[in-house]
């Protein structure tokens, strides 16, 4: 799993330059034109930030589990971390661009961002746990 984390984490931050990028760039003739409103446009920044921090987080897991040795908690975190980022930042992207994109009718993704949110925050916490719970290496016990 270390490896796939690795490699997924680095995935999604190069994701994230691009959709920010685009939200920089590509986005703004959307606002200008009235099709998409300012907070549409800060709420796909929000989505592409959360997407790159949240791609290091699946780095962290990967090198974690090199150095530390592969661990159940690990990759539960590296998981939610995944899940946490299509959930919350796929939603925010679909949200603030279906006017754009033509899905005006899907507000119900609405309810699915907070569930991404909580994937995020109980990714963060496995981490930390499963980190403590190592007995490999030298990061748990310097705490």
């Amino acid at each position: 799993m270390s490896k796939k984390s690795l490699v997924t984490g680095s995935l999604f931050a190069a994701l994230a330059v691009i959709l920010g990028a685009f939200a920089a760039h590509g986005l703004k003739p959307y606002v200008e034109s009235g099709k998409m409103d300012l907070q549409m446009l800060q709420n796909f920044e929000t989505a592409s930030r959360y997407m790159m921090y949240h791609a290091f987080a699946l780095i962290i897991c990967g090198i974690l589990g090199k150095v530390l040795g592969e661990s159940k908690l690990l990759k539960i975190a590296s998981l939610l971390f995944i899940v946490g980022i299509v959930f919350f930042c796929g939603s925010l992207y679909l949200l603030s661009t279906r006017d754009v994109i033509g899905l005006t009718n899907w507000k119900w993704l609405g309810p699915i961002t907070p569930l991404g949110g909580l994937c995020f925050i109980s990714g963060w916490v496995l981490l930390a746990i499963g980190t403590l719970k190592s007995d490999k290496g030298q990061v748990a016990s310097d705490m």
